[in-house]
């Protein structure tokens, strides 16, 4: 039987995601349609492989989700950890040129998406330890 407090965690969680693939989907909808403006973006990427990127990483987080209201859940909190994790790639944007040289759409964009994935994993990785608890282990 589920807790309450274990509801109410699931709640967060489930919430949480949902802020992420929004603003996940926001950054990578803005990097797909304006993919040659931002700066020194490697021109072999296309607008359909940043689509199809983001199909990717969202899937990594759907399977988590589904998993974690299993009998597996530590294995799907991991997988959403991995999720959330991967949010913070859109930084790697400032390996290719300073804030400076993004606009501000492209800035916001970006670092909603690294504040939202911030904000999951914490959830899922404190999530992750209070199952590790209830567990014993």
């Amino acid at each position: 039987m589920k807790t309450a407090r274990h509801t109410d965690g699931l709640f967060w969680l489930m919430a949480l995601s949902l802020i992420y693939c929004v603003a996940s989907f926001v950054h990578f909808f803005h990097n797909a349609e304006y993919l040659r403006q931002y700066p020194n973006m490697p021109v072999w990427i296309s607008r359909a492989q940043v689509y199809a990127t983001w199909l990717g990483i969202t899937a990594v987080g759907a399977i988590g989700l589904l998993v974690v209201r299993s009998r597996f859940a530590p294995a799907g909190l991991v997988l959403i950890a991995v999720y959330a994790a991967l949010g913070f790639d859109g930084l790697a944007h400032y390996a290719l040129a300073p804030v400076s040289a993004h606009t501000p759409a492209m800035n916001l964009t970006i670092w909603f998406e690294v504040a939202a994935a911030a904000a999951l994993l914490v959830c899922a990785l404190r999530r992750l330890y209070r199952e590790g608890l209830r567990l014993g282990t």
